[in-house]
């Protein structure tokens, strides 16, 4: 059993390592580097087992209502064994200790194409109770529409300034 923990350090180095053993999701190498940019500033956390960092994910606040998943990445070698529920475990008590009301995550829409790791995807995200909320087109590129997901959060109440 691993250990989710906060990474404060060698960032890109980790972001870089794991973004690039995954081709089938991150083949383009301008947005492994856009990536690895993107979370020098952000919340990110890795799980750890037997010493190694297998899964990254960076949290990009919106607040005061939201909390976005700017990343989640886990090394294919790990793939089903955990990692990714455990960062969307960690995703949520990060969210609720900021007083968020909304877990978001943006990921590639179906492109009427067979495309069996995206919908991978898609399925882990619904198991973990986001719902598929809007399909922005062109929010990155026409041949990349982006999916938008929501969790509402239980627990979380809101004030005046949140509405």
């Amino acid at each position: 059993m691993g250990r989710t923990v906060e990474i404060l350090t060698g960032k890109a180095e980790l972001c870089r390592s794991i973004m690039g053993a995954l081709p089938d999701w991150f083949s383009e190498p301008e947005v492994i580097e856009a990536s690895v940019e993107a979370i020098e500033e952000l919340p990110v956390f890795g799980y750890i087992e037997a010493d190694v960092v297998t899964a990254l994910m960076a949290l990009k606040p919106h607040l005061p209502g939201a909390v976005e998943i700017a990343l989640i990445a886990t090394r294919p070698e790990h793939h089903g064994r955990g990692a990714g529920r455990q960062l969307i475990d960690e995703a949520e008590r990060f969210s609720h200790d900021a007083g968020a009301r909304l877990l978001t995550v943006k990921t590639l829409a179906p492109r009427h194409r067979e495309e069996p790791q995206f919908e991978a995807t898609r399925r882990f995200y619904d198991r973990n109770g986001f719902i598929r909320a809007e399909v922005f087109a062109e929010l990155w590129d026409e041949d990349h529409p982006c999916l938008f997901m929501v969790k509402p959060l239980a627990g979380v109440q809101a004030d005046e300034t949140t509405l």
